[in-house]
């Protein structure tokens, strides 16, 4: 899956780059980007970043932690004064939205 990438401050890349130290303690070794469970990214002129990220189920036990990381890890990027993270599940998220890599990875092909 493709993640839509609205950058008015050029900060993607450190974003991203922050996204891949993140990993769901269940399906590691695979970060959150290769699972697919990032959306989208955006930041505004006001140096405000938000993430749009899903998990791989509802009821998922670790999704404050990771919510919370994803948070952390933004925000403490320079030029980013706030991180906001918001959960969606609008498209579910499923297999197909992962890498190549991360299927690889998790024994998936």
């Amino acid at each position: 899956m493709n993640i839509i990438v609205m950058d008015r401050l050029g900060l993607a890349p450190q974003i991203e780059a922050a996204l891949a130290t993140v990993y769901d303690p269940e399906l590691k070794p695979a970060n959150i980007l290769d699972l697919g469970l990032v959306y989208e990214i955006i930041t505004k002129e006001n140096r405000q970043a938000k993430i749009v990220m899903t998990l791989t189920a509802p009821g998922c036990p670790v999704a404050g932690e990771l919510m919370n990381e994803v948070q952390q890890k933004v925000s403490a990027i320079e030029g980013i004064d706030e991180a906001i993270v918001e959960l969606t599940f609008d498209p579910p998220w499923n297999r197909d939205m992962m890498s190549e890599e991360a299927k690889l990875e998790l024994g998936f092909l």
